[in-house]
């Protein structure tokens, strides 16, 4: 008879504010769920090509196991779930230039994928009930959210082209809000500096549905092709190759959240931490637990943060009490961390799903 893992101590269980609803900084071990879509008749290129893989990823720090199924109703339908000691090293491993090529030999074999990724909260079996505590690492208890997935894209223009590229990018209709029943756009909010390009979604259902949702609207698809020859990396939307690459390339994983006030809506500013080489997680880290106690304290302008990173960009988005200015200055610990100043970012546009 299996039983459940004893409970995580309470002392460790307060430490988890309830009022942050997504972070990756807590400790606990990761769980990745990929669903994969395999051309039919490729099934035996995508087993080899995964093995290829998983002698790679078998030496990344902080991966533990992994496992590959195949369905029993349908051979195209594959499954890889991988364990890891906890998120950031997942987090720096699947967002850097390795995995871009690491996972290259699967894309001409794979039809579709999608990735989950699980903070594990509590086990069964007789090997999890015999581990101490200290080892397995769960989360403390649920993290209650908002319904609202919060993610982020980043990408470069060429120098000098700045100005042109925020008005193509703040002049073009918004998109249908409805994505199907279950999915909706709920904001969209774009930022600048220098020539970085910051654009924050908001979303609540389904992301991956939204993000194709957005990507198959023609006044979207119209802005896109217009900022093609603007961005220092190259991309043809037409080759889904080229889209693909870029879009990973360009992704920027929220990697904390915390609200204080749901109620009030407040003013919205992005700040960018330009970090040292190598230290963007763990500048991002920082900003999080300054976050966590602007959240207790009433006095506090902020009422919403959420803390955008991948590799050394680290974005912070802050809606803050009206009229109320947030300090930006850096506290002693982040300044050993940053490579130059921190900026506030101009907002190119803003923009709201009428009953978002």
């Amino acid at each position: 008879m299996t039983t459940t893992s004893e409970k995580v101590s309470e002392q460790l269980a307060r430490q988890v504010s309830k009022r942050v609803s997504q972070s990756v900084f807590d400790g606990s071990r990761l769980r990745v769920v990929l669903l994969v879509d395999v051309h039919d008749g490729a099934q035996q290129q995508f087993l080899e090509a995964y093995e290829q893989l998983c002698n790679q990823v078998a030496s990344v720090p902080g991966h533990v196991s992994d496992q590959l199924c195949q369905s029993i109703e349908n051979p195209s339908q594959w499954l890889i779930t991988s364990e890891w000691e906890s998120a950031p090293p997942f987090l720096a491993w699947v967002n850097s230039e390795e995995h871009v090529r690491m996972v290259e030999p699967l894309h001409s074999c794979v039809r579709d994928t999608r990735s989950l990724r699980f903070h594990i909260v509590r086990e069964t079996g007789a090997e999890a009930a015999a581990a101490p505590a200290a080892q397995r690492r769960l989360q403390a208890s649920p993290r209650i959210g908002d319904g609202v997935i919060r993610h982020a894209l980043t990408f470069t223009v060429k120098p000098g082209s700045e100005a042109e590229v925020a008005r193509i990018l703040a002049d073009y209709a918004s998109p249908e809000a409805r994505v199907d029943e279950t999915t909706r756009l709920c904001r969209t909010s774009l930022f600048m500096h220098g020539n970085r390009v910051v654009r924050a979604i908001e979303v609540r259902g389904d992301l991956l549905a939204a993000l194709r949702h957005v990507a198959r609207q023609p006044e979207v698809r119209a802005v896109e092709e217009a900022i093609n020859p603007y961005l220092e990396q190259e991309r043809d939307l037409n080759d889904q190759e080229s889209a693909r690459v870029f879009f990973t390339r360009a992704a920027l994983p929220a990697v904390h959240h915390v609200t204080a006030d749901e109620l009030v809506e407040g003013e919205r500013l992005a700040l960018y931490y330009p970090a040292r080489p190598g230290r963007g997680m763990e500048l991002a880290q920082l900003l999080s637990r300054g976050d966590e106690a602007a959240a207790e304290d009433p006095r506090s302008p902020v009422l919403r943060s959420t803390i955008f990173q991948r590799d050394d960009v680290v974005v912070r988005l802050v809606d803050h009490r009206a009229g109320v200015a947030v300090d930006v200055a850096p506290a002693a610990p982040l300044t050993a961390l940053l490579d130059g100043e921190v900026v506030r970012m101009q907002l190119v546009t803003d923009r709201r799903s009428p009953d978002a």
